[in-house]
């Protein structure tokens, strides 16, 4: 069912019925990514590394400017639109969730008593990003009576090419809001979270958490929507990323969520664009389709014509993909 057309409304309960009729809420439309150029001038194919992908190929896979030649515009309009957000909406309350000073997190309050609360986990390549960038994604959740509150962490510059710091700080933080939610006029018990990128593979490792090991229930999240997100390590780790991150065969398995899909106990939808690279496309599909083997609530959206960026843009968006999902999955009617 493309999502777009169809605008089925997201609830657990369709979650849960479509997953048990052994369907995706979404077709798996073929694969028609575009990279810039399309053909490479001048280049011989190497031996393959991955798939049917050589070293090139692969690493270009997981280089999202690649296969999105305008990035440098969507940049440049998340700027524009996040200055206007920030002269809108009150200063977000800033409070701390661990002791360093980047364990901090943005929270952006609705009008609405014991409102429901949608988490963001920025991308970045886990290299980058701040909270304060993201106001304009806040904006429709707050207007339609959600909080919205936006994590800081660390980054792999910092932790020595470690992305363990940063899955553990989105834990502290995603237990924080549980435990803290009635402080900001919160509901714990309608707490969701959205993610981008870097950012999907971090909530995806967030939905793997053994929450029962810190006395908080295994549904802490009552649903997630990840937009274009990388679920398991192995071709990552083959690519050009291992410059800058240092994988380890530890952090390979315990840090690729598909391979833990027992310990997903939250209704997820899953998102990716037609124009993205073709691994970050492979990825979403081949997560969706281990979470619905697995009988786990699953929606899979293919957006047809959205570049990786694009996808991305979206979350501020309650009229297109990843805001359209996570303004049905809470129940929100756009203000």
């Amino acid at each position: 069912m493309n999502h777009e057309s169809k605008r089925s409304k997201l609830t657990r309960r369709a979650l849960i019925a479509g997953t048990a009729a052994g369907t995706l809420a979404a077709a798996t439309d073929s694969v028609s990514a575009q990279r810039c150029p399309e053909v490479p001038p001048g280049r011989t194919k190497g031996p393959l590394v991955w798939m049917n992908l050589d070293q090139a190929e692969l690493d270009d896979a997981y280089d999202n400017n690649v296969y999105a030649f305008n990035f440098k515009t969507i940049e440049e309009r998340r700027s524009f639109n996040n200055e206007i957000a920030q002269g809108l909406l009150d200063k977000p309350t800033r409070v701390s969730y661990g002791p360093t000073d980047i364990e901090k997190l943005d929270i952006y309050k609705t009008k609405r008593p014991n409102a429901p609360t949608m988490i963001f986990i920025h991308g970045g390549s886990w290299r980058g990003g701040r909270s304060s960038q993201f106001t304009l994604y806040a904006e429709p959740y707050v207007r339609a009576g959600a909080n919205f509150v936006v994590l800081d962490f660390t980054n792999v510059r910092e932790t020595d090419g470690n992305i363990f710091p940063m899955v553990e700080q989105c834990r502290r933080a995603i237990g924080w809001v549980y435990r803290n939610a009635a402080s900001f006029g919160g509901d714990a018990n309608a707490i969701y979270m959205c993610s981008r990128s870097s950012g999907s593979h971090l909530a995806g490792c967030v939905l793997i958490t053994e929450w029962q090991k810190e006395g908080l229930p295994l549904d802490i999240l009552k649903g997630a929507v990840l937009g274009s997100g990388m679920y398991d390590l192995k071709a990552v780790r083959l690519s050009k990323r291992s410059g800058f991150v240092k994988f380890t065969d530890e952090m390979e398995l315990e840090l690729s969520a598909i391979r833990h899909i027992d310990r997903i106990h939250t209704p997820v939808v899953v998102a990716h664009g037609t124009l993205e690279t073709p691994e970050f496309q492979r990825q979403s599909r081949d997560f969706a389709q281990a979470l619905q083997a697995a009988r786990k609530p699953v929606q899979l959206i293919v957006a047809k014509g959205y570049n990786h960026y694009e996808v991305g843009e979206t979350i501020g968006h309650p009229y297109a993909v990843i805001g359209r999902a996570a303004m049905h999955m809470m129940k929100l009617v756009a203000a």
